[in-house]
């Protein structure tokens, strides 16, 4: 609509005359958004963007909708059309409008203030809703291309979250399903990475495939699908040990450092679909990343037909799927990267080995980035939004450890940034460091929702709040500072303070104190990003198993809140996946505790912390301390003397001590990495 209607002289004038037009970065208030995108939602069974919504002077809305074409067509009326029957309508029938739209918001403020019933879900009803869901899932998996429903594909990584739980609950209990699960999760993450929709060349997601197979996508990336992509390829790799999923983490966390970090280590929100194909040429879907053959074969030279079969490859172009793939033929002639065949088929049909037929496609891959990196780039945007960092955050501080011990020699993706994991922690401390710096008040220990050329004026949302103390405890858990620990303690008390609803249960996406927003919301759907209800259910668990004053508070909070979905969890379990993984979660009465205890500067540390994140078990917990360092001592003096107790009874200035625990029992002591990769196992 941009292109169509919002730079049409004729549309102009008819705005110009008739409407005052604001424009809503949905990024840098995604609460305002909400309101109208419910608003759509509820009247018309469905919504997206972009969206339209016309209201009266106070802000109520009148009518809505998302796609409108310029003129009447595919069945749909015209934008120009809808300009002329709101105006028509507002002339006609003002006061009915009006009160139209107040009684609407009025239903919608009723209907999304939902509050608990009890102060805890009903027995079973975890279980109910983590099976149902992964059953509703397995009804709409694709088989042949992997994924969860029909084209348009957007990579929704709850849903293999989700899986995955569920998978592991199966394995515990021995019961029969778990080979389905897992080989669905394998089979998506590994179609996607063939796929269009990974960008072979640099690296990273774009945003989702208009098509079933993966192939031609919106050419957008975003960096909360990095993030939270890059954390499902380390589970799978945790899982299967299968080193394609660790090198598409690699792959992910390279893009990142390479194209969206600025100077002080903040990570920007985005990279636009569009781009010029030459200098002061108009923008186009995609021009950036797509090839014409004809530039295959000047590149690469003698290895463009092995190249060009590799990733399917055609003189005419590979976009011609469907007329959806490319509505407007900006595409033709041109190619989008995909893989259609095996690398190891295509190395046997050549008489070749595997391992020098991915050094081909690796040099080519290089070629192909060194001459990309002149073409004009899609803009970059700069934003660095809080909730999506704290998504980075957590992928990064994950991979430092789980990545560890990955075999060498199998980094198959071009450009490697750098092979030492302990970099991407300092990735995600630089991150941190930011935020802490430019959007946090020591004073008020407020966030700030987002920061471009200086703080936003809009203030920290819910998933500003659940996302960044999602990211402190994974930076903890792996190996940083226990400092991040003590500021994502801090981040969650303030976060009861201004969302936390003390007599419903529950969080409110705002803090209810700009009275032009006009909806309150406590938001449940687990979509793109999960919601900061599931993620704070999480965190609360989290942090009931790793301090022992207020342990009760942080479980209760968690049990009020997920009671508050009730209703959600047992009729549309699928539309809350990640909620489905807490509420289980809820039913685990004592987390499984590893402890460490040791100097934290001897690699024998490193190499215990490694050991302890090096397979799946989304319900465990890693504490670590060094009994020299006071800081710490003060922090778990404070917080669980139980703790302290521990690492003064199994200190030793030699050795590294692992200690296993559950429900106020632990295991005996254990030395080296390899007993602690052992007892873990059992």
């Amino acid at each position: 609509m941009e292109v169509e209607s919002f730079e049409n002289e004729e549309v102009a004038k008819l705005l110009n005359d008739w409407f005052i037009s604001i424009k809503v970065d949905r990024e840098e208030r995604p609460d305002v958004d909400k309101v109208y995108m419910t608003y759509v939602q509820a009247l018309y069974g469905g919504g997206g963007w972009p969206l339209s919504v016309f209201l009266s002077p106070d802000l109520k809305p009148l009518m809505g909708g998302t796609y409108f074409p310029p003129d009447d067509k595919y069945g749909r009326p015209g934008f120009k059309t809808v300009l002329r029957k709101v105006k028509e309508a507002w002339d006609a029938n003002k006061d009915a409008l009006v009160k139209s739209g107040a009684f609407a918001i009025e239903q919608l403020s009723e209907a999304l203030s939902a509050i608990a019933r009890s102060e805890n879900l009903p027995q079973g009803l975890p279980e109910k809703a983590l099976q149902k869901c992964a059953e509703q899932l397995a009804d709409s998996f694709d088989s042949k291309y992997g994924g969860f429903g029909t084209a348009p594909k957007f990579p929704r990584p709850v849903e293999i979250q989700l899986m995955l739980y569920h998978l592991k609950k199966l394995r515990e209990k021995g019961m029969a399903g778990e080979k389905e699960d897992r080989k669905m999760v394998v089979l998506t993450l590994q179609c996607m990475a063939r796929g269009g929709i990974h960008d072979h060349v640099g690296g990273g997601f774009h945003r989702y495939s208009v098509d079933e197979c993966w192939h031609v996508p919106h050419f957008e990336k975003m960096l909360y699908d990095q993030g939270q992509l890059s954390n499902a390829y380390l589970d799978v790799y945790s899982i299967t040990k299968d080193t394609v999923f660790s090198s598409m983490s690699r792959d992910i966390l390279d893009y990142i450092r390479r194209d969206m970090i600025g100077p002080s280590g903040e990570i920007f929100s985005a990279e636009d679909a569009d781009s010029a194909e030459f200098e002061s040429a108009p923008k186009k879907e995609g021009a950036f990343y797509i090839w014409a053959s004809q530039e295959i074969d000047e590149i690469l030279g003698e290895h463009a037909t092995l190249f060009k079969e590799h990733y399917y490859i055609k003189s005419s172009g590979n976009c011609d799927l469907s007329r959806m793939s490319d509505p407007h033929n900006e595409f033709e002639g041109k190619n989008v990267l995909i893989e259609r065949n095996a690398a190891s088929e295509m190395a046997s049909k050549l008489s070749i080995s595997l391992e020098e037929y991915l050094n081909i496609l690796g040099i080519c891959r290089e070629k192909l980035f060194k001459v990309r990196s002149k073409r004009p780039r899609p803009h970059l945007d700069d934003k660095v939004i809080v909730s999506w960092n704290g998504l980075a955050i957590s992928s990064f501080a994950r991979a430092s450890k789980i990545l560890k011990n990955e075999p060498q020699g199998t980094k198959f993706f071009f450009p490697v940034v750098g092979n030492d994991p302990k970099e991407y922690m300092e990735v995600a401390e630089k991150a941190a460091t930011f935020i802490k710096k430019h959007l946090y008040n020591k004073q008020t220990r407020e966030l700030q929702h987002s920061f471009r050329n200086g703080p936003s004026k809009a203030p920290g949302f819910l998933d500003d709040y659940a996302f960044l103390i999602s990211g402190l405890l994974d930076m903890y858990e792996f190996g940083s500072s226990v400092s991040w620990l003590t500021w994502a303690i801090e981040l969650q008390q303030m976060q009861d303070k201004l969302f936390l609803d003390k007599t419903g249960g529950g969080y409110y996406n705002t803090q209810g104190e700009d009275q032009s927003v006009l909806l309150r919301v406590k938001e449940d759907h687990d979509g793109a990003e999960p919601s900061g209800n599931s993620i704070s259910a999480i965190n609360l668990l989290r942090l009931a198993s790793l301090v022992a004053p207020g342990s009760d508070h942080y479980r209760h909070n968690a049990e009020h809140l997920l009671a508050v979905f009730e209703k959600k969890l047992k009729e549309t379990a699928m539309a809350v996946p990640l909620m489905c993984c807490a509420a289980d979660m809820l039913t685990v009465r004592w987390r499984k505790q590893v402890v460490l205890v040791g100097h934290k500067s001897s690699s024998d540390f490193d190499s215990m912390l490694a050991a302890a994140h090096a397979s799946y078990d989304p319900n465990r917990t890693v504490i670590h301390i060094d009994p020299s360092d006071e800081e710490e001592i003060g922090f778990w003096a404070k917080n669980n003397e139980k703790i302290v107790q521990m690492a003064k009874n199994n200190f030793s200035a030699e050795k590294v001590v692992g200690l296993v625990c559950q429900d106020s029992t632990c295991s005996p002591p254990v030395y080296d990495s390899n007993s602690l990769v052992s007892l873990l196992s059992k």
